[in-house]
């Protein structure tokens, strides 16, 4: 059940319950329509469909209606929509969305124009909340996801409307502001080292010298690549190096670190952000060949290249084997190995932004304020999504190694909670179970 998601207290979180409330205030915006409208943004995590099952479960609760923005702003510019009172009747459906990888309602990397330059799609969306009867549009997602809430939220309020706009946050990377930490972030992190574990051992099995690069994503923060020194935990194998978007790469100094560890031992693993950058800024899988693609907010994407690169230059001046990883997308779909703490927070994320735009709240995002490590306890908030929007949070320097080639016990202290908590997931066939696709 969606109730026991948002109350389950395994890592000791005091559960916020926020599917109630708001009395009179409420009552002021009855002129409004009675109808939530949802939409997700930018990559996809293992923890979006919680947020998603966040709102809708909060939208019943008030006995409001929820349609969702198929493939975000850009499907609702061309009226693309789903009912999902229709879609996810019941409770089981949306706890069955809660474990469902990806996001349901499709993406997408659209930005909105300065209306001041170009209000057509402006005009557009505000005809088709009109048509929905929107009473709030909440959008799940990250940096740039934020940036079209706050451009929304700004226009609304130029023009009289009466519509509440929030931001719900999401991603991989961890690297929004105003937020301890970002649902989707707990589930990638506990996969890699995971999956860092394993492969470090299997990476000794032979008696000889080699080196294993481990690509983790991260265009500009090296939060996940971090993640990876967790497999140390409980008796595990953390790499031996980790290297991180926020210390520019020297690559003789990196050759001697490797060279001094093969002499100490057989086997290095090293983990490795994909937006590792040497001192002058230049991507490191830039020197592989490889082009980044840019989107249409101007990042780079879909970055490669920055193991095999690095596993080349050790093979060549080291003389050793070398082998070049990339977990590329499994890190951010992996389900079966997410984090009910961060699903659980995702769906208490998601309910709060549906309750916080019932009170007349608009240009804000749902946020999470760490009250304590040990026992673990958050506060949910409001944030201004203005100050959120495209800005980037990177790792602090007291959690990276004075050396640059690892990370501290102040990040291991912030990280841990993150992990915790395994779901109970329903398996059909051998596989876990999913929500039924929208056509």
């Amino acid at each position: 059940m969606l109730t026991n998601l948002l109350c389950r207290t395994t890592h000791r979180m005091r559960c916020v319950i926020l599917m109630a409330g708001g009395g009179a205030s409420r009552g002021a915006h009855m002129a409004l329509g009675n109808t939530v409208l949802v939409g997700q943004s930018g990559g996809p995590t293992a923890a979006i469909n919680a947020s998603l099952a966040g709102v809708v479960g909060a939208a019943r609760s008030a006995g409001l209606h929820t349609v969702g923005m198929r493939y975000g702003i850009q499907g609702l510019l061309d009226g693309r929509t789903v009912d999902l009172d229709e879609r996810l009747a019941g409770p089981s459906q949306l706890e069955l969305l809660s474990h469902t990888p990806s996001s349901y309602l499709g993406s997408c990397r659209y930005k909105l124009p300065d209306p001041s330059t170009d209000e057509t799609p402006y005009r557009t969306l505000f005809q088709r909340f009109s048509e929905l009867g929107a009473r709030a549009v909440l959008y799940i997602g990250g940096n740039d996801s934020m940036d079209t809430i706050a451009k929304l939220s700004r226009y609304g309020e130029a023009t009289g409307s009466k519509i509440r706009f929030v931001g719900v946050p999401k991603t991989i990377d961890n690297d929004l502001i105003l937020t301890d930490h970002t649902p989707g972030y707990g589930s990638a992190a506990k996969f890699i080292a995971a999956t860092m574990d394993e492969l470090t051992c299997d990476a000794d099995v032979y008696d000889l010298k080699s080196v294993t690069f481990v690509e983790i994503m991260g265009r500009d923060a090296g939060w996940l690549a971090a993640s990876a020194a967790l497999a140390g935990e409980a008796g595990g194998h953390a790499p031996d190096l980790v290297l991180l978007p926020e210390i520019p790469l020297d690559e003789q100094d990196l050759l001697q670190r490797i060279a001094g560890l093969l002499a100490e031992k057989n086997t290095v693993v090293v983990a490795v952000s994909e937006g590792g950058r040497t001192a002058d800024g230049t991507l490191i899988c830039e020197r592989a060949g490889s082009t980044a693609r840019v989107d249409a907010f101007g990042h780079a994407a879909a970055l490669s290249g920055t193991s095999r690169y690095l596993a080349d230059v050790a093979h060549r001046e080291l003389g050793c084997k070398t082998r070049a990883v990339e977990l590329c997308t499994t890190q951010r779909c992996a389900s079966h190995l997410a984090s009910q703490t961060d699903l659980t927070e995702a769906a208490g994320l998601g309910a709060r932004g549906v309750n916080a735009a019932l009170d007349g709240a608009s240009g804000v995002m749902s946020a999470l304020t760490r009250v304590s490590d040990a026992p673990y306890e958050v506060r949910y908030e409001l944030v201004d999504v203005n100050r959120v929007a495209n800005a980037v949070k990177a790792v602090p320097e007291e959690m990276i190694r004075e050396d640059g080639m690892g990370i501290t016990e102040a990040y291991l202290r912030y990280a841990r909670p993150l992990i915790a908590g395994e779901p109970s997931l329903s398996f059909v066939g051998g596989v876990p179970a999913h929500v039924a696709p929208l056509a």
